[in-house]
């Protein structure tokens, strides 16, 4: 039996692969471009394909392993900076997912479970987010997100392609990306503090989420793709226990022992209320909320000062610069790479 898994180099997509390989047995396929995640991160054990899922061909991997789950994690989760990479963000996110979906018709997968995103739900409701709400979604990245869940049920309904949609929302831990300045924002903190740098708060810091440290995860998302009752369901995945942004980096210069203080810049468009229901989660996918934050922050911190000092990723250019923000407008960094 075989699993692939995209994003197999990301925070999800290796957590997810370890896992499965250490506990099932099941072969574990990977596919990812290396665009926002690192090699080092799968496991040995996975056989990897370097390909990007909008151009590459598929069928030949399809052909070559008998996929009977797939797990879509593949994605680039910058919400704030997608209405300036429109293109990207639609190439990427959306027609990247629909081609795997073809595929997954076209060869018979069991199961689909596609990791969508909280931000579908918007702005217009007040938390916690339900999954029977009729999404919202402010942004692009979040219109990308809602998109695929959409020709997910269509491909159900009409290709009887069984499929599971996850939302799940600020997961950190081992393996994220924290070398990328626009996303992962206890990630973006933590390379800030690493380089000596103030950690940035867009607005007051009053804006409120919900942060799950990844491993929490691992066992819900196995059970999405095993319990013939998550069937063309959509179920929230998240964590608990919500906290301000500013109560989130109080918590990380405390477990970094630094004296950094806050760098605060112009409110961003987001919603600044985001959090989800968890019942769903532990009815049918036996979610347990194990690791608090300060905990998951203090394993995330120990990992992340062992890592090597990598170029941060900055954007060279972006699609359009009408109305960006002032952190995000170009400038030179010796200590960055850029597209």
């Amino acid at each position: 039996m075989n699993v692939l898994i995209t994003g197999v180099a990301g925070l999800l997509g290796s957590r997810l692969a370890d896992w499965v390989i250490k506990n099932t047995d099941f072969d574990v396929i990977g596919i990812d471009d290396l665009s926002g995640g690192y090699k080092e991160n799968i496991p040995s054990e996975v056989k990897f394909y370097s390909a990007n899922l909008s151009t590459a061909n598929l069928d030949s991997i399809f052909e070559e392993h008998k996929i009977d789950i797939i797990y879509h994690f593949a994605a680039y989760a910058a919400e704030g900076l997608s209405p300036f990479i429109r293109k990207y963000n639609y190439q990427n996110n959306l027609l990247a997912s629909t081609n795997l979906i073809n595929h997954a018709i076209k060869h018979d997968v069991q199961r689909f479970v596609f990791a969508s995103s909280m931000s579908v739900y918007g702005n217009i409701y007040n938390p916690p987010f339900s999954e029977d709400l009729q999404p919202r979604p402010i942004d692009p990245y979040g219109i990308a997100k809602y998109s695929v869940e959409q020709d997910l049920r269509v491909a159900y309904e009409q290709h009887k392609l069984p499929y599971t949609i996850v939302r799940p929302h600020n997961f950190y831990g081992k393996n994220q990306n924290i070398w990328d300045k626009y996303r992962n924002v206890l990630g973006i903190w933590m390379w800030q503090i690493i380089n000596g740098y103030s950690p940035t708060i867009f607005g007051d810091g009053s804006q409120v989420r919900a942060f799950s440290y990844v491993d929490d995860s691992l066992v819900p998302f196995w059970n999405a793709s095993q319990k013939d009752e998550c069937v063309g369901e959509i179920i929230n995945l998240g964590g608990i226990h919500e906290v301000s942004i500013q109560e989130a980096c109080d918590t990380l210069l405390k477990v970094t022992e630094t004296d950094l203080q806050p760098d605060y810049h112009e409110m961003r468009h987001e919603a600044h209320y985001a959090y989800s229901t968890w019942d769903k989660s532990v009815r049918m996918l036996g979610f347990e909320h194990k690791t608090s934050l300060e905990d998951g922050l203090t394993k995330m911190w120990k990992w992340a000062q062992k890592q090597p000092n990598r170029k941060r990723f900055v954007w060279k250019e972006y699609e359009l610069e009408k109305g960006i923000y002032s952190y995000w407008k170009n400038e030179e960094d010796s200590n960055s790479t850029s597209i």
